[in-house]
């Protein structure tokens, strides 16, 4: 297992929320190596007692279940490095030392390629890694690219290509529940199932993150990596084992499988928009185009929706519609399985399709079957639901000790990616030519109208 680990933008908004609560998630569950070290590198002109206090700052706000103690020896581990991640000299110093280094960047996608040749004149000590945030990329082109450069650098077996949605507990159910339970996977076809929804509404909004999201957007942030990923795993055939090389293999004949969306599929099957003033809560929020940082001519989206087809036995003629939004009042976080309608019911008698909800966040399983009441011919939906349990550890607790221990079943290989992109190119694309208007909604509604 891999002792050293080194943070690359390590001063942002992703180490404070999430890898520092993962690094003490590990910690408690004695899953760290003897003499682990973590360095932080990033611009800013500090120094490791500034780093240190800082990042027990964030471990109070965002770890503040984990014991003190915990959280003291996370704070003890780590020291501090201001340098340019595109310098090479500056990389090269930032990680060596001895043995393995797992290399995690936390930067912009844009500093990608710069920071990547850099690490490829540092030369990493064999056994090493590069972990890499999402997006993979800006579109297909650079996403290739990036690959090329990082095959330069490392083999792939040694690239991680990191998505927290995987490692989520209720993400990993979608395939266990489907693979452990006969009578689901019997009925795991377009045969019985006429849509599937995944949605991801925030009730956040900007938050202050103009410098990322502007430049991103809700297609780019969430559909293009996390939720095409969760599609995957809905509608992948069963693989021969869980392994990386099986899961993988899966996961790319499902984005191969999804049919080529055309300018007339763009404009009929996707929609887009962003938000205007409204209330959260009790918080007032701007509009979007209002938020500081916000470039109005980028025309960004916080609202992408975006249907798709498979063309394969499995699901041919099923329904996948990708949901991912900003601002929402009370906003879905799910998977839902729609199942078709029963051929026939006895005259005078009305029922709904079935629904299998998968609840992301909060984790939660729900069945919504329709049931008898008082009388004979009498319908009413009836709902089975389970909370389930907490999981040992957080998402980026779990992703850290997979790359730390050299298990890459959850990160994305390089066609992968690639493939990602090649499904949403037609819609960035149709977009850009604004072809699909952009539509708008206030913050803390439901959305656009439909």
């Amino acid at each position: 297992m891999i002792s050293r680990l080194v943070i690359f933008g390590a001063t942002g908004d992703l180490t404070a929320r999430f890898l520092l609560e993962g690094i003490a998630s590990l910690q408690a569950a004695g899953e760290l190596p003897d003499g682990f070290s973590l360095t932080g590198v990033s611009r800013e002109d500090w120094d490791d007692d500034r780093f240190r206090k800082w990042a027990a700052a964030q471990l109070d706000r965002f770890a503040g279940d984990q014991p003190e103690q915990v959280r003291q020896s996370v704070v003890a581990a780590v020291r501090y490095r201001a340098a340019d991640v595109t310098d090479p000299a500056a990389v090269a110093a930032a990680v060596a030392g001895d043995g393995p280094v797992a290399v995690y960047l936390a930067l912009p996608p844009a500093v990608f390629p710069a920071t990547v040749k850099a690490l490829r004149d540092a030369r990493l000590p064999e056994g090493s890694r590069i972990v890499l945030e999402k997006p993979f990329g800006e579109d297909l082109a650079s996403a290739v690219a990036l690959n090329l450069l990082l095959a330069e650098v490392l083999p792939e077996q040694a690239i991680f290509r990191v998505d927290h949605f995987l490692a989520m507990t209720t993400v990993q159910n979608i395939l266990s529940s489907r693979l452990a339970n006969r009578i689901l996977e019997s009925v795991w076809n377009s045969s019985h199932i006429d849509l599937v929804d995944i949605v991801w509404e925030e009730s956040l909004a900007l938050e202050g993150r103009a410098v990322y999201y502007d430049g991103v957007g809700a297609l780019k942030d969430m559909v293009q990596n996390h939720l095409l990923q969760v599609l995957c795993l809905v509608a992948m055939e069963p693989p021969v084992s869980l392994d990386e090389r099986d899961l993988r293999d899966r996961k790319v004949d499902v984005l191969r499988s999804i049919r080529p969306l055309t300018d007339d599929d763009v404009v009929r099957r996707s929609r887009r928009a962003r938000y205007l003033a409204g209330r959260i809560g009790d918080t007032d929020i701007p509009a979007y185009v209002d938020e500081p940082g916000v470039d109005q001519a980028r025309q960004t989206e916080t609202f992408a929706e975006v249907e798709l087809k498979l063309d394969n036995w499995r699901w041919s003629g099923t329904t996948f519609r990708i949901r991912a939004a900003k601002a929402i009042g009370g906003g879905r976080r799910e998977v839902a399985v729609h199942f078709r309608e029963v051929p026939q019911l006895p005259a005078a008698m009305h029922g709904e399709s079935n629904v299998l909800r998968f609840g992301l966040e909060p984790e939660s399983l729900h069945l919504e079957l329709t049931a008898v009441t008082d009388r004979l011919g009498v319908l009413s939906p009836l709902t089975l639901t389970t909370e389930l349990l907490p999981p040992s550890l957080p998402a980026y607790g779990q992703l850290l000790l997979n790359v730390l221990s050299h298990d890459a079943s959850l990160s994305i290989r390089g066609d992968e990616a690639e493939e990602s992109w090649r499904v949403v190119a037609p819609v960035l694309d149709a977009w850009a030519r604004d072809i699909v208007p952009m539509d708008s909604y206030p913050a803390g509604s439901q959305g656009p109208a439909n």
